[in-house]
């Protein structure tokens, strides 16, 4: 693993453990986010963790000369409409199959995915800024396609592992292994849309897409469903990346 990815994954862990530890003490001693509205701050902050390792350590390494530079290497809208027809494939591949298998109850509207979507880049759509903008790359200067984002995967699905018992957020209670499916499936996704367009953009709005849907349909507990999107995911972004690599004549996924 570079030096640039050892020094992120330092930053986000140590950012998130401090945040969230504050928070898991809370709720062990019976304090819930609902109870105490200031445990939103520690709260906030551990999930803004890889953003803010993002630039810490990018700035450290001399990868950005500033906070501008780093803003205009993740919010790079201009794409083709291709990518972006992509970027929508996967998030209904994304949603489908569990409301399809799994079963659903409904969340907010539909039409509020308008307005849910760009709420979701303080909720989770940035922290692309450092899986897939250092994270997923800097690994695959090492390793393969295939590797490197399972790597990411597993990382990733670790690093949430703390919600899972905080009073009071979204995740506490869940079933921590369906999750995890569900990452791993999402990490592939992620992974094809970085390396085929190059943008941290789309990864950004697929992640804030996908935030939404879990916000409109409620998903009902059947690991199967998990267990056919991941799949589904997994082929498509294989599919997609494949398909480049023949364009290009690159190498093995």
């Amino acid at each position: 693993m570079s030096k640039l990815s050892k020094h992120y994954l330092s930053l986000t862990f140590l950012i998130m453990l401090i945040a969230w530890g504050i928070c898991l003490l809370c709720s062990f001693s019976g304090t819930s986010l609902n109870d105490n509205k200031w445990l939103y701050v520690p709260y906030l902050l551990g999930g803004w963790s890889p953003t803010i390792a993002s630039y810490l350590s990018l700035r450290h390494n001399h990868k950005v000369a500033g906070i501008r530079e780093w803003l205009k290497n993740i919010f790079d809208l201009k794409h083709p409409v291709f990518s972006y027809g992509m970027v929508a494939l996967m998030a209904v591949l994304f949603i489908l199959p569990q409301c399809l298998i799994s079963g659903y109850e409904s969340g907010a509207p539909v039409f509020a995915i308008f307005v849910m979507v760009p709420m979701m880049l303080a909720m989770g759509g940035l922290e692309e800024a450092g899986w897939r903008y250092i994270l997923q790359p800097e690994l695959e200067k090492r390793y393969s396609f295939t590797v490197s984002t399972i790597i990411v995967s597993m990382i990733w699905w670790l690093w949430h592992l703390p919600l899972f018992y905080i009073q009071g957020v979204g995740q506490y209670g869940q079933n921590y292994l369906a999750f995890g499916i569900n990452v791993f499936g999402l990490s592939f996704a992620l992974a094809g849309i970085r390396k085929n367009t190059g943008s941290l953009w789309l990864c950004v709005l697929f992640h804030c897409i996908v935030n939404s849907l879990s916000g409109i349909y409620i998903i009902h507990d059947n690991i199967w469903g998990n267990i056919t999107t991941a799949i589904l995911l997994g082929l498509c972004s294989y599919a997609w990346v494949k398909a480049q690599n023949k364009i290009k004549g690159m190498g093995k996924l």
